[in-house]
C-alpha cells in the first residue's frame, strides 16, 4: 500500500547506538524478556491497523512496574522513544513503533492482583485481557462492563489507552466510566498512584486525562476497575428494517423516548451477510438493516421495556422482530456481532472507521457515507454501536492494489470529516494513532491543539512517548 501517512525521521543519534541500547537493556531485564532479533521482531512492526509497519529497535517485555521503571528511566535519560504496547489490537495505529523506538509491551504482566467484592473493584495488571476479569468474577455473580469486540485478546492497558467501549458501553458507560485508579510509570522512571478504590479522588482529575491518552502520558502497569452485579436476565432482540435510514430514525426515537437498552447495535445488509455467513446466528437476510437489542432485569421488567421498544420500532416500519429463546440463541447473536470484523476480513481488506455522531444524524451520516463510498467506487458493510452513536464502517478493498488503498483512505477521511461536521467527533473509541493523526485540525483549533499539546508536553518534555501520533506533525510545540 502506498504510504500517505508519514512518520518522524528516525533519530540518528540512537539508531547509530543501537547495539549499546540493545547492550544496556540487557541489564534492566531478564534475557527471555527482551527481543532484538531482526526476525523476532517482526511481529511487533505493525498492530491492527496493518497498512503501516516499521521495525523497532528492540522490545521489551517486562514483568513487574519495576522493570518498567527502570527501562523508562534509561530511555528518558538516553532520549529513546518508547510505545506502549498490549495485544496490538489497535485500529488506529496507535501500537505501531518506528525504527529507533523500542516498543514496551506489557503482555507478560497479566496477573489479576486482587478481587475485592466488598469494594466491587478488581485490581490487575495492564497485560490482563479484558475478558478474563469477567471470567474471574462471573462465577460470583459479577462483570467487568467495557466489552470490545476484541475482548478475547485486548488488554486493559491498551482499553485505558485508548478509553475502549464496546457493546454494552450504552448502558454502563466506557473504559473511563468503569476505571477507578491507575499506577502509572512517568516518562522518567517515577511511580505514580492516581485513583484507588474509591470513587473519587482528590485534585485534579488526573485519571480522566491518562485514560484515552493513547501512551503518551506515561505507562499504565496495574489498574483498579469497578465490577458490577450481573443483571437477573438479559435478552437481546432482532430488528429488521428495508433501509438504513428507518433503523438510524429507530434507534434516535428509542433514546429520546428515555430507555437506555443494555446495547443497540447495528448492521446494515452487507454486514448482516458476511456476519451470518460466518456465525450463523439466524440472523434475517431478507432486510436492509438490523438491529440487536438487548434488554435486562427481572422477566416482568424486560417484557415491559421490550412492549415499548417494539411499539416505537412499529412507527418505523418494522419488518422483523425476533426475541431470542435461549442462552444458546443469545450466545449465537452477540458471536455474530462480535466476529464481524474477523467475517468481514474472510471476503476482503478493510479499514474500519471509528466516527462518533449525534443519534438525530444517523440516518443522514448513513446516507451521505453511502454516497462517499460510492464516488470512490468501493463498498461499505456498516457495524457499529447505534445506541452511543458510535459508527464503524468498513470501507471494503483491495491492499494489493495501490490506487484502491488510496482511494480507502481518502474515503475514510470524507467520512470521519462527515461525522465532526454533522456535530460528531473523529473517534469513539479506537483513538487517534496515526489514523486521525492529520484530521485533528478539521476537529480543533490551533489554540486547541496548543493546549493538549502543552499538557502533553508538562508529562514528556522531550516527546518520546508513542511519538508520531495523534498530534500533527507540522505545528508541534
Amino acid at each position: 500500500m502506498a504510504e500517505a501517512i508519514a512518520f518522524l525521521p528516525p533519530r540518528a543519534s540512537v539508531l547509530s547506538r543501537r547495539d549499546n541500547i540493545v547492550t544496556d537493556l540487557a541489564r534492566l531485564v531478564p534475557a527471555d524478556c527482551l527481543i532484538h532479533e531482526e526476525r523476532e521482531l517482526a511481529p511487533f512492526e505493525t498492530d491492527a491497523f496493518i497498512s503501516y509497519r516499521r521495525v523497532p529497535l528492540a522490545v521489551v517485555l517486562p514483568r513487574t512496574t519495576a522493570q518498567v521503571a527502570a527501562v523508562m528511566k534509561y530511555c528518558h535519560r538516553h532520549a529513546v522513544p518508547v510505545v506502549a504496547r498490549g495485544a496490538g489490537t489497535s485500529l488506529s495505529g496507535g501500537a505501531i513503533p518506528q525504527e529507533d523506538a523500542v516498543v514496551l509491551g506489557l503482555s507478560k504482566m497479566s496477573r489479576v492482583l486482587e478481587v475485592d467484592y466488598s469494594n466491587r473493584t478488581a485490581t490487575v495488571q495492564a497485560g490482563v485481557t479484558n475478558l478474563s476479569i469477567s471470567e474471574t468474577v462471573g462465577i460470583d455473580g459479577f462483570f467487568y462492563a467495557p466489552d470490545p469486540s476484541s475482548q478475547l485478546a485486548c488488554t486493559i492497558g491498551g482499553n485505558i489507552g485508548m478509553n475502549s467501549g464496546g457493546a454494552h458501553c450504552l448502558k454502563y458507560g466506557v473504559t473511563t466510566n468503569n476505571l477507578l485508579g491507575v499506577r502509572m510509570v512517568l516518562v522518567d522512571g517515577t511511580v505514580i498512584e492516581l485513583g484507588g478504590k474509591h470513587l473519587d479522588a482528590a485534585g485534579y482529575d488526573l485519571l480522566g486525562l491518562v485514560c484515552g491518552s493513547e501512551g503518551q502520558l506515561g505507562i499504565v502497569t496495574e489498574a483498579t476497575v469497578r465490577l458490577i452485579a450481573k443483571p437477573e436476565g438479559a435478552r437481546p432482540v432482532l430488528f429488521g428494517f428495508d433501509s438504513s435510514e428507518e433503523a438510524g430514525a429507530c434507534v434516535a426515537d428509542i433514546i429520546g423516548s428515555g430507555i437506555i437498552p443494555v446495547a443497540i447495535e447495528f448492521m446494515d445488509k452487507p454486514a448482516i451477510e458476511i456476519c451470518e455467513a460466518f456465525a450463523k446466528a439466524g440472523y434475517p437476510l431478507d432486510v436492509a438493516a438490523l438491529l440487536i437489542v438487548e434488554v435486562e432485569g427481572s422477566e416482568a421488567e424486560m417484557d415491559a421495556t421490550l412492549k415499548d421498544i417494539v411499539e416505537i420500532a412499529r412507527r418505523h416500519q418494522v419488518k422483523t422482530v425476533r426475541e431470542c429463546q435461549s442462552a444458546t440463541e443469545a450466545a449465537l447473536i452477540w458471536k455474530g456481532r462480535k466476529s464481524a470484523f474477523g467475517a468481514t476480513g474472510r471476503i476482503a481488506d478493510y479499514i474500519c472507521m471509528d466516527g462518533t455522531v449525534p443519534l438525530g444524524k444517523l440516518s443522514y451520516v448513513l446516507e451521505k457515507t453511502a454516497e462517499i463510498v460510492e464516488r470512490f467506487g468501493l463498498r461499505v458493510a456498516n457495524v457499529f454501536h447505534a445506541g452511543d452513536g458510535n459508527m464503524h464502517p468498513l470501507i471494503l478493498f483491495n491492499a494489493n492494489d495501490p490506487e484502491e488503498s488510496m482511494k480507502a483512505e481518502e474515503a475514510g477521511n470524507e467520512i470521519l470529516k462527515l461525522c465532526v461536521d454533522a456535530g460528531g467527533c473523529l473517534t469513539g473509541e479506537h483513538g487517534v494513532g496515526i489514523e486521525k493523526r492529520d484530521l485533528m485540525r478539521h476537529q480543533f483549533t490551533q489554540p486547541e491543539l496548543d493546549q493538549q499539546m502543552a499538557i502533553r508536553s508538562a508529562f514528556d518534555e522531550q516527546w518520546i512517548l508513542n511519538p508520531s501520533k495523534v498530534f500533527p506533525l507540522e505545528g508541534r510545540r
